[in-house]
């Protein structure tokens, strides 16, 4: 079996809804994290692309033809490379690199160009369609920024409650405290913006042309949990613990990554940055849909095969903190692991782009650091999760970092 390796991977700053990068669409946020990963292949003969795969969780706006092939064509790239797009909701770029890591492992590619875009602030409102025309009674609009829209009546009610009040439910089932929650997400902030101040993004965020965004937009230096104490809780007025400043913010942005065998190394002018060793999917009850995490990485490390003892960085995608403490609890790993230059609580959750966000920021957390393991997973909507186990190329066979 081939072998999968990351070689690269670059974003957008993430903007704020209806802020920094709302004026951009979200095809042409995908087509501009294409442009720069060309850009960073300094031996790229851009034919020996095989494939691009884009997530996306939306689908309903200016992304709703095929995304990946409406990118690969913005970006000016040859019309004979195949694109395709991945709907698994927050978690569908980082299922568009497992997509193109098992084609990679089957021989069917040597270089595939992963990533997603989402723009929440230019998601559409909707009208269904009537069964016969001109209905006597009135029709609602429906949102497609995020969360249920036009819900099948045959749905359990306590599946298609809101994202807010699933977590309320997960955090009161695992026993995770307000002041816990603010406390991470506090932390959240303050490690983001000292990452950014110490330039560990420089080489992974190009900003968009046209914007004035260098930055996430959501960062709050500064934050602390006494003041993330004095917010109101936004799903439950009475016992309620999700406020806006412990849960992700809406937000806007791309990512990408170059996803390759051995032989791409020399097709794109790079190293590898690690090897995918392991690949996890899991699914439970939808109203705890945060918790699926756990079991999607605990599968991808089984067949890494190491164990969590052997695991020297985490990049857990922040939905929530309540729904994120539960995850690093119930695999009782370290905290200071656990998204080291911060999380989406700061950053933003662009839906469709947070996947490859964690993948490529943890290959260059693991090429910093040294360490040889790292775990990137993210909770999905509806009670799925998706997880990857990455090998830093530089610390395998070494006894650098966490050695197997």
């Amino acid at each position: 079996m081939n072998q999968a390796f990351v070689y690269d991977a670059v974003r957008t700053p993430f903007g704020k809804f209806g802020s920094g990068l709302a004026a951009v669409r979200p095809d042409d946020l995908a087509a501009h994290v294409i442009k720069e990963s060309v850009k960073r292949a300094p031996s790229l003969d851009v034919e020996r692309i095989d494939e691009v795969v884009f997530g996306n969780a939306n689908g309903a706006g200016e992304e709703n033809r095929n995304i990946a092939r409406m990118g690969t064509l913005l970006a000016g790239l040859p019309f004979s490379i195949p694109g395709t797009t991945v709907n698994r909701l927050c978690g569908s770029s980082l299922d568009a690199a497992i997509i193109a890591s098992r084609q990679i492992n089957a021989g069917d590619a040597d270089l595939m160009l992963v990533g997603g875009a989402e723009s929440m602030s230019r998601a559409p409102w909707v009208l269904p369609k009537t069964e016969k025309p001109y209905p006597a009674g009135d029709m609602t609009l429906a949102s497609t920024t995020l969360g249920w829209r036009l819900v099948n009546k045959a749905m359990p009610k306590e599946w298609t409650i809101s994202l807010g009040e699933a977590t309320e439910r997960l955090r009161e089932k695992y026993g995770v405290s307000r002041e816990a929650q603010d406390e991470f997400a506090a932390a959240s902030h303050n490690l983001s913006a000292a990452a950014w101040d110490e330039g560990f993004y420089d080489n992974l965020v190009a900003p968009v042309p046209g914007t004035d965004l260098v930055r996430d937009e959501g960062v709050r230096p500064g934050s602390s949990a006494e003041k993330l104490a004095g917010l109101k809780t936004v799903f439950r007025a009475e016992n309620g613990t999700v406020t806006a400043g412990n849960a992700s913010p809406l937000s806007d942005g791309a990512s990408a990554a170059w996803i390759g065998s051995e032989a791409a190394a020399g097709l794109l002018g790079l190293d590898p940055l690690a090897r995918i060793a392991g690949r996890g999917a899991h699914a439970n009850d939808p109203q705890y849909f945060g918790y699926a995490p756990v079991e999607a990485a605990n599968k991808a490390l089984e067949k890494a095969g190491i164990g969590w003892e052997q695991v020297g960085a985490v990049e857990l995608n922040e939905a929530f903190a309540a729904q994120s403490l539960a995850c690093i609890n119930a695999w009782g790993v370290d905290h200071s692991i656990v998204n080291r230059h911060g999380g989406a609580i700061a950053m933003g959750h662009p839906l469709g782009a947070s996947g490859t966000r964690i993948l490529g920021t943890l290959a260059r957390s693991l090429q910093a650091s040294g360490e040889r393991w790292g775990v990137a997973a993210i909770c999905i909507g509806v009670g799925q999760g998706l997880a990857v186990v990455l090998e830093n190329m530089t610390a395998a066979g070494t006894n650098t970092g966490k050695d197997q």
